[in-house]
């Protein structure tokens, strides 16, 4: 079995020890993102929802340019929504403002009832340029 290549953006790397996993794995000329929320530094929930989507894209953008990636390198996204109908306004508003042009990634968003005390989170698949 292959070494798995663990990807960590600068200054967090202390809350995935603590967490037992590693914010993305790199495999081949591919990227696998674990979820990503909009905590703080001391991995507190930001409290407001836009905040905290747009704090969970922050995360996930380190974590992304940590392994020589960006936005527009994203192939596949899921995210997780606490209140799904009451969120859509804000997330659309957020994603808008990141993917606002085609083409666009695959994107799956999934209703759920328990984030840890979040009430957002995303987690991708990119392809890391050559």
């Amino acid at each position: 079995m292959s070494v798995r290549d663990a990807v960590f953006p600068a200054g967090r790397h202390d809350l995935y020890v603590k967490q037992t996993y590693s914010a993305a794995i790199r495999s081949g000329d591919l990227l696998f993102v674990s979820g990503h929320v909009g905590s703080r530094d001391d991995g507190s929930p930001e409290p407001e929802f836009e905040a905290q989507v747009r704090l969970a894209f922050a995360n996930l953008q380190a974590t992304l340019q940590a392994a020589g990636c960006g936005f527009d390198d994203i192939v596949d996204v899921t995210t997780f929504h606490t209140d799904p109908e009451k969120q859509f306004a804000s997330v659309m508003k957020v994603k808008g403002e990141i993917f606002h042009e085609a083409p666009y990634p695959n994107w799956t968003a999934v209703g759920v009832t328990w984030l840890a005390g979040f009430d957002f989170e995303i987690k991708v698949i990119a392809r890391i340029p050559a």
